[in-house]
């Protein structure tokens, strides 16, 4: 007859009491301190300098125009051609009456773009303009 030893059964758990505030601060952590871009820019622009600027608080009332280096028009997330844009911001009007137009217009643009996209902006009745550019070191 054989002896067995008789050997202690202590299991090492690892102790998962606190596991979900852990992943619950992270989840917070990153919601806080990550920014989402809404907008992807589709064409390449170099916006002119100035001296003074004066920064928009309400981003959430801003509606973009990009103008590249090769004429292409992008409003938001779409290109589009100069005709198009007065329908486009006639409805965004009607939806956000409140709405600021940002143009971002490549500095080496021809000014006959610009005139066109203000005309079609004037025909839409958004009238509130702002020309972005950075400002002058």
């Amino acid at each position: 007859m054989k002896f067995e030893k008789k050997r202690a059964s202590t299991k090492q758990n690892i102790p998962t009491a606190s596991l979900p505030d852990i992943v619950f601060m992270l989840l917070l952590f990153f919601m806080v301190v990550t920014t989402l871009r809404e907008i992807d820019v589709f064409v390449q622009y170099k916006l002119p300098e100035a001296e003074s600027l004066e920064k928009i608080e309400n981003k959430r009332l801003v509606s973009y125009i990009w103008v590249g280096r090769d004429g292409r028009i992008q409003l938001n997330d779409s290109i589009v051609q100069i005709d198009e844009i007065q329908t486009i911001m006639y409805r965004k009007r009607v939806e956000l009456p409140q709405v600021i137009v940002s143009l971002r217009i490549d500095k080496g643009s021809e000014m006959g773009i610009v005139t066109d996209i203000q005309q079609q902006l004037r025909k839409a009745d958004a009238r509130r303009i702002n020309y972005s550019a950075y400002i002058k070191e």
